[in-house]
């Protein structure tokens, strides 16, 4: 008992003893086991008296912390960082709450259930960052993101059961509304499903209304990632750099998927990640996007036939492609040169002038 007021006693003096005018950031990492919710609510009105401008609380196991929402409404609150076992329970009555903050980070914390997710992310009415990490003792099934200001959106889900395998029987469920992105990044090991909603789509069809996600990098071992169900309508008008790791089955066929709904792309970059899928038949694009530059393929042995077959469609439709940089970092230097003077011949005979590139590392 007397270590507990201790650490609450020394919390609080630090913080009011605190002289700058702006307090730029606070991070709290606490156990929730010796650490009451009172003292951790003084601790952040605390440091809400002095304009705190970015706030992580990072809590330590094995009990979570159930975080106070109703904490969260502070104006001056840019950035909030979660980390580890804190409990996100915001049930429908608190729906309405309004928070200012324009970063936000969910990592690997614990969420009581869906509504909760979509309730929280709702009253983020200014969010225009959200990273999203979660693992295995999450209770939600469908993630929720519903963010009309929303910008930039990271999701890495690592997925692990228990005993260190991962999730065989469930599966991550994302549902993405945000008519605002620009970058998206998808980021995990296996069973993970993804679905952008048509209500981002805007009715009116002019070119300024559309959606304007202008980044996407997409990298994970599951079958299931090649599920993104995307809308009809060209929802990637904007799009200008894919980042696609093939290392999914199927993947080929989500990138013909993307290439046909993004015709201002302008870098294609495949990541060979050395494990052995079944890539299926590639259905081939309609068209490569005229604005395409540069291409970058990072090779691996595993997959270069696979992978090869893209590689060629894409320097021979290119028209207006510059840069062809092909990575073979478990080559030698005679499979190299073979490979150089293969795709040549490839860019000879299109009406490209682009300048290829055999390299053995990314530098």
């Amino acid at each position: 008992m007397e270590e507990t007021e201790s650490v609450f006693t020394s919390v609080c003096s630090v913080l009011i003893s605190n002289q700058a005018p702006v307090l730029e950031s606070l991070r709290l990492r606490f156990s929730s086991d010796s650490s009451a919710p009172i003292d951790v609510e003084l601790w952040i009105s605390i440091a809400y008296l002095h304009r705190v401008c970015e706030l992580e609380l990072d809590v330590v196991g094995p009990s979570s912390f159930k975080l106070p929402v109703n904490y969260l409404y502070y104006r001056d609150l840019d950035t909030l960082k979660l980390k580890n076992f804190v409990l996100v329970d915001c049930p429908d009555h608190h729906r309405y709450l309004k928070y200012f903050m324009r970063t936000l980070h969910l990592c690997y914390v614990n969420c009581k259930n869906d509504d909760s997710v979509a309730n929280f992310l709702s009253g983020c009415h200014v969010l225009e960052n959200l990273v999203v990490s979660r693992r295995r003792w999450d209770h939600v099934k469908t993630f929720t993101i519903a963010v009309p200001t929303l910008q930039r959106l990271e999701i890495c889900d690592w997925n692990w059961n228990g005993n260190g395998q991962e999730r065989e029987q469930e599966f991550g469920y994302y549902e993405i509304n945000a008519p605002c992105l620009k970058y998206l990044k998808i980021k995990g090991t296996r069973d993970i499903r993804f679905r952008l909603v048509e209500e981002m789509m805007i009715a009116n069809s002019d070119e300024e209304d559309l959606p304007r996600i202008r980044n996407v990098s997409l990298s994970s071992r599951s079958s299931l990632i090649s599920e993104i169900a995307f809308p009809k309508y060209t929802i990637f008008h904007q799009l200008v750099y894919l980042e696609l790791c093939t290392s999914q089955a199927m993947w080929c066929n989500l990138l013909t998927l993307i290439i046909n709904t993004s015709p201002r792309l302008q870098v294609l970059k495949l990541i060979g990640c050395g494990w052995e899928v079944c890539a299926g038949r590639w259905i081939q694009p309609k068209n490569v996007p005229e604005c395409l530059e540069t291409f970058v393929w990072n090779c691996c042995k595993e997959q270069q036939e696979q992978e090869k077959g893209v590689a060629k469609y894409i320097l021979r439709n290119a028209n207006r492609l510059k840069k062809a940089r092909i990575i073979m970092k478990e080559f030698n230097s005679q499979e190299r040169l073979k490979m150089l003077q293969e795709f040549k011949s490839v860019v000879k005979a299109s009406n490209s002038s682009c300048n290829i590139l055999v390299v053995d590392n990314e530098t």
